[in-house]
């Protein structure tokens, strides 16, 4: 189990129950160290505490408590496809769409092997540095290259499959799986795509042209993106917006399709339009009051 502190303090109380709710049924709970710590739980209190890749390593289910950025973390420590419940205090969240009210049912889906799920597919990136072991991370959501906060307009080579695609001339450039279409792909005016596509966007964060426009491929593709003109330290790569490090001139980012999947867990009774519209707002009125 792994959670993070809300605002209005509602993880600490959410974690004891469902402690409480696994130790009546007789099934072993193991708590990240901080998420024990958030409840003042030790191993001599008869909670098993590990660190977070020890946790999701000796998880045969996963409970995320918190909202999109924590099941983010959460999916950086798996190394296997186990079941993950990703549960939001507040509003519906992109990943974590199930609520408080839904989850008691949802795990008990769950332990009797009666749930519904999407494994949603990941992208693995690769920098390939020069002189300097190659430096990999695998996302759920996105691969993002950006310019510095003071830094001028970056210029990026991009190819799919050895072919050359375009040079743009931006302030960086998303690389999104499905999942992650409904994050910075979304705000940067990318599209949405179902998260059972097999495929990946390239958005570019304000193009100097009008014309470079967002653009789907087939997650079977290898993405290479070079710098062409950045000075040392004005360019960043990040993962998930998670972790992240300056690029240097000569680095190589390599995206393709990761062999990992996250096996994401639904609401019984929800689709993924139905969050869509929640989440977006569709058809809401726009009427002045």
């Amino acid at each position: 189990m792994l959670a993070r502190p809300d605002p209005a303090g509602r993880a600490e109380p959410a974690v004891r129950e469902v402690v409480e709710w696994l130790r009546r049924r007789k099934v072993a709970a193991v708590v990240e160290e901080r998420t024990a710590a958030l409840i003042g739980a030790a191993a001599a209190d008869g909670v098993a505490v590990a660190p977070g890749r020890e946790m999701a390593a000796r998880a045969d289910a996963l409970v995320v408590l918190g909202g999109d950025g924590t099941l983010l973390s959460a999916s950086h420590l798996l190394d296997k496809p186990v079941p993950v419940l990703g549960v939001n205090f507040g509003t519906l969240g992109f990943l974590t769409e199930i609520t408080m009210p839904e989850l008691f049912p949802a795990l008990e889906g769950v332990l009797r092997g009666e749930y519904r799920f999407e494994e949603r597919s990941m992208l693995r990136a690769r920098v390939v540095r020069r002189d300097e072991p190659e430096v990999v991370g695998d996302v759920l959501n996105d691969m993002v290259i950006t310019k510095a906060a003071l830094s001028r307009i970056i210029e990026l080579e991009v190819s799919v499959g050895g072919l050359f695609v375009s040079s743009f001339r931006a302030d960086g450039l998303i690389v999104s799986s499905p999942t992650g279409s409904t994050a910075y792909n979304l705000a940067a005016g990318g599209p949405i795509l179902h998260p059972a596509l097999a495929a990946i966007v390239l958005t570019p964060i304000c193009p100097h042209m009008l014309s470079n426009r967002p653009l789907v491929i087939g997650d079977e593709s290898l993405v290479e993106v070079r710098l062409r003109a950045a000075r040392e330290g004005e360019v960043h790569i990040t993962f998930d917006g998670q972790r992240g490090f300056p690029l240097d001139r000569a680095d190589v980012v390599a995206v393709t399709r990761s062999p990992r999947t996250l096996r994401l867990v639904k609401a019984p009774d929800r689709d993924y339009y139905e969050v869509l519209r929640t989440k977006l707002k569709w058809g809401e009125s726009t009427a002045r009051r």
